[in-house]
């Protein structure tokens, strides 16, 4: 029996969907391994390779172990890492002065994986938070986050970082006006042409419990509310990077992802300059325990997500699941 369709319109959609190679021939985002960088947590030491408990399949590597983990993923096409030390407690102070140590732990992995990959672009976070007593991203007094007097800390990182080689400076502390100083000190000291990447729109959100976790960085006291931003708020996020760019970011990072999707798409609508998310921590531990519950398939769920975030307008998505997507890419 012909069912009568009351409308005579001779627009079919479905057309488009009928068979795969339609379906690729008409997509209309298309995720590639060159949007993506890995986030890699580096441990003292040699031989170390340790799980973090709260992020299923993501390791702490001393460096020795980290340098054959970074080679399979320049040679599975992945452009570059983002590198995060685990930095001792013995080695933690309230200002933070091991982040300045030219023979620290980020800056000997800086120069060990440029020296073993040149071709991989390095990310290396600016932020107090790993090297401080305190684990705020600034300096604290009294229980209050102290802006300008945090800068110049910031800064001297930064500078130990491009001295080691890293592509992209990417302060990630939410200071206001540490992009400017940043910028002014690497200029003043040689470095002009070391690009920043700014966490311009970092929001103080419950998705980061499992990083914290791994880097044992979490607030001796307090919460990071007067820094970070409110989760509620969206035009604040335009004018965090307004100012960032005017102050001279290269590329401005949007954080977390998958909350914030209408966050990416609005920066991305309204600035004509690269634009970056971060698929976080508590974001990787929900797609891992959906599929380790038999909820979902782990690649589907994981690439329609990161779908969602190149969608949205990120061209650059920071993501634990990196080298497992270039995997499955490599295979579509």
């Amino acid at each position: 029996m012909t069912h009568q369709n009351p409308f005579q319109s001779s627009v079919r959609l479905r057309r488009i969907r009928k068979s795969k190679n339609i379906r690729d021939m008409v997509t209309e985002t298309q995720l590639s391994v060159k949007n993506l960088i890995w986030p890699v947590f580096i441990l003292e030491g040699h031989n170390r390779k340790e799980e973090v408990k709260s992020l299923p399949g993501v390791f702490k590597y001393s460096l020795d172990l980290l340098l054959k983990e970074v080679k399979k993923a320049s040679e599975l096409g992945l452009p570059g890492l983002a590198l995060f030390p685990v930095i001792p407690e013995n080695k933690k102070d309230t200002q933070a002065s091991e982040s300045a140590n030219p023979d620290g732990l980020m800056p000997q992995a800086i120069r060990e994986i440029k020296k073993h990959n040149p071709e991989l672009c390095l990310f290396t976070d600016v932020a107090m938070d790993p090297y401080s007593s305190d684990g705020h991203d600034g300096l604290v007094d009294d229980g209050k986050i102290l802006n300008d007097e945090t800068l110049p800390i910031l800064a001297k990182m930064a500078l130990v970082q491009a001295q080691a080689g890293a592509d992209f400076i990417a302060p990630s502390d939410m200071m206001d006006h540490r992009i400017g100083y940043i910028r002014q000190y690497l200029d003043k000291n040689g470095y002009t042409n070391t690009g920043l990447l700014s966490y311009s729109a970092k929001y103080a959100s419950a998705f980061y419990g499992p990083f914290r976790d791994a880097l044992d960085s979490n607030p001796k006291s307090g919460d990071k509310k007067t820094y970070q931003m409110n989760p509620a708020n969206s035009t604040e996020a335009l004018e965090e990077v307004t100012q960032d760019l005017s102050e001279g970011a290269d590329i401005v990072m949007v954080k977390p992802a998958l909350s914030y999707l209408d966050i990416i798409q609005k920066v991305s609508e309204n600035f004509d300059r690269p634009v970056a998310a971060y698929n976080v921590s508590g974001e990787y531990a929900m797609l891992k325990l959906l599929a380790q519950q038999g909820l979902a398939q782990e690649r589907d769920i994981v690439l329609e997500s990161l779908t969602a975030i190149k969608r949205a307008g990120a061209q650059i998505i920071f993501t634990y699941f990196a080298k497992d997507v270039a995997e499955w890419l490599k295979d579509k």
